[in-house]
C-alpha cells in the first residue's frame, strides 16, 4: 500500500518540476525569431538534372504565379486537371473549385516574371513538387512572427491533380500576395 502512495507522490513532484521547465519554456517561446531565409535565385531552384522533375518544378511554380499570385483564375486550366482533388477544405473540388477558390480570394493582378512571395526552397520526387513559403503573421498584441506555409502538388498527365496544404477548416479562406515579406 505505501508504495502507490509514494509513486504518486514522486510523480506530483515531477509535475511540480515540469510546470516550471513548461513556464519557462513558454517565456522563451516569445522571443523574437528571426525571419527564414528566402531563396535569392528561383532558377536555382527549378533546375533539375531529371527533365521531368524540371517540367513539373515549372509547371508549378508558373501555375502559383500566373494562378495564385496574379489571381488569373480563368488560367488555371492550363494547369489544373479537370479533376483535381483538393485537400485544402475551404476550397472546393475540381477545377472548378480552384477557380471559384481564387475568384473568392484575390483580386486580379499583372503576371510578374518571378514568383514574389517568401520562398524559401521547392522540392521534386516522383511526380511530387513541394513548395515552402515564410508566413508573415501578426499576434494578438500586433507584432509580426513568422511562420512557413507548405503546398504539396502532385502531377499527372502533365496537370496538377492534386494539392495539399495546412489549412484548417476554421482557418479564414487567404490570399498569400498578402503575406510577402517586402
Amino acid at each position: 500500500m505505501l508504495k502507490p502512495i509514494l509513486s504518486g507522490m514522486a510523480a506530483a513532484m515531477l509535475l511540480g518540476t515540469s510546470g516550471g521547465a513548461i513556464a519557462a519554456a513558454e517565456e522563451q517561446n516569445t522571443m523574437t525569431v528571426p525571419a527564414p531565409v528566402t531563396a535569392p535565385d528561383h532558377e536555382i531552384l527549378l533546375a533539375s538534372d531529371d527533365a521531368v522533375l524540371a517540367a513539373n518544378k515549372r509547371m508549378v511554380y508558373d501555375m502559383y504565379r500566373i494562378v495564385l499570385q496574379a489571381g488569373l483564375a480563368d488560367r488555371a486550366h492550363e494547369f489544373i486537371a479537370e479533376d483535381y482533388v483538393q485537400h485544402n477544405p475551404n476550397a472546393g473540388q475540381g477545377l472548378q473549385g480552384i477557380v471559384d477558390y481564387v475568384k473568392k480570394t484575390r483580386p486580379e493582378r499583372p503576371i510578374e516574371d518571378k514568383l514574389e512571395l517568401p520562398l524559401i526552397n521547392m522540392l521534386a520526387e516522383r511526380n511530387m513538387v513541394q513548395m515552402a513559403f515564410v508566413r508573415p503573421e501578426q499576434d494578438a498584441e500586433g507584432n509580426t512572427y513568422y511562420s512557413t506555409w507548405f503546398d504539396l502538388y502532385r502531377i499527372e498527365d502533365g496537370k496538377i491533380a492534386e494539392h495539399w496544404d495546412p489549412m484548417l477548416k476554421s482557418d479564414q479562406p487567404i490570399d498569400p500576395n498578402k503575406n510577402r515579406m517586402n
